[in-house]
């Protein structure tokens, strides 16, 4: 497929993708014109570096993992599982930090509710 069907399949834009390659993380066939070429293992790849780009990862974190998914071999699954588990430290501390800003912020809510309804008499409309 060539990049646009791949565009239309992911939902990533055409820019995207050819960032995606700049940065080394998705690697395309080419025409002996120079289009870009992709296959259906492409939308998957795609679709797992827009997870981690989600996540907050970096496209430099990123592309240390991509080696090991296209061309595993024992010193780039270390590095990758190096990389891997660095991530996966990052997210639990920062959903951690959600959690506690979250309980925080139930917390206010229900400060601001009994306020509503025991000092000013009026019952709270809750959005």
């Amino acid at each position: 497929m060539r990049i646009g069907e791949l565009s239309a399949r992911t939902g990533a834009s055409r820019r995207s993708l050819r960032y995606y390659e700049q940065q080394g993380l998705l690697v395309s066939a080419r025409s002996p014109s120079g289009q870009r070429y992709y296959d259906d293992d492409h939308v998957q790849r795609v679709a797992l570096i827009q997870v981690f780009l989600t996540a907050g990862m970096s496209s430099r974190t990123i592309a240390q993992m991509v080696p090991c998914m296209t061309e595993p071999n024992m010193e780039r699954a270390r590095q990758a599982l190096t990389a891997m588990n660095q991530e996966r430290n990052r997210l639990s501390s920062t959903i951690d930090s959600l959690v506690a800003a979250r309980v925080e912020l139930d917390h206010l809510i229900n400060v601001n509710l009994n306020f509503l309804a025991n000092v000013a008499g009026i019952m709270p409309r809750v959005d």
